[in-house]
């Protein structure tokens, strides 16, 4: 997925960033409230991790901006504060959740795969699509049991398939998804990535259809189009 993190102590965005990284999610840093608008205006975020204090600015005003422009996007809140007042402050103007600062990251990634499958309405850590299914968690993929070889990369393509199953999603935003802002990669990196991934799901209950001039469109597969 592609998650914003804000965050202005350099260690500490690292260490979210390198761990995110490393269960294969693309994540773009800001270190203040005016660099987190940018970001968000240019981009479309599955998550965003923000820290209270900023350098600019508390980030609540840019939870609330973010609520005002009736953008959705889930939001974690990291705060090094411990009066209850601000936790609720915080989950008044929309935050989907917090931590306090010092945290494990082992329980800041379970935090973000719970806010995950409550957007998704999944009640597990499976993201599922007829005989395919795939743990956030595990990053493992399976059809009918079957477990799929998926690279770091068509793990994270699939997942983003499956979070947003029906929806279109245009080459340019599963470039911000699965790249992040900083990289080279362009629309034919992405036509290379879905066509490996589509071959690899041969006989999965998931079908990604190309919808030309517009972008792609992952549905579950109709019964009688899915082969064991």
């Amino acid at each position: 997925m592609h998650f914003l993190v804000v965050e202005d102590t350099i260690d500490v965005a690292e260490a979210i960033t390198d761990r995110l990284g490393r269960g294969g999610h693309a994540c773009d840093r800001a270190a203040t409230v005016e660099d987190a608008k940018h970001f968000a205006s240019a981009s479309a975020y599955d998550l965003v991790i923000l820290d209270i204090n900023l350098p600019d600015g508390s980030g609540l005003d840019f939870l609330k901006w973010l609520r005002q422009r009736k953008d959705t996007v889930p939001v974690l809140v990291l705060t090094a504060r411990l009066a209850v007042d601000d936790k609720i402050g915080a989950l008044d103007f929309g935050a989907d959740d917090y931590m306090v600062k010092p945290f494990d990251l082992g329980e800041l990634e379970a935090r973000v795969r719970a806010i995950v499958r409550r957007r998704t309405g999944e009640a597990g850590s499976t993201l599922s699509a007829g005989n395919l299914d795939f743990d956030m968690a595990t990053r493992q993929a399976t059809v009918g049991g079957e477990t799929l070889q998926l690279t770091p990369r068509e793990q994270l393509l699939l997942e983003i398939f499956l979070i947003n199953k029906g929806r279109v999603l245009e080459k340019d935003e599963l470039v911000m998804r699965l790249f992040g802002m900083d990289a080279e990669a362009g629309p034919n990196a992405i036509e290379l990535y879905v066509g490996r991934l589509r071959r690899k799901l041969s006989g999965a209950g998931l079908e990604i259809r190309t919808l030309r001039g517009l972008g792609y469109q992952a549905q579950v597969a109709k019964p009688d189009t899915v082969t064991n």
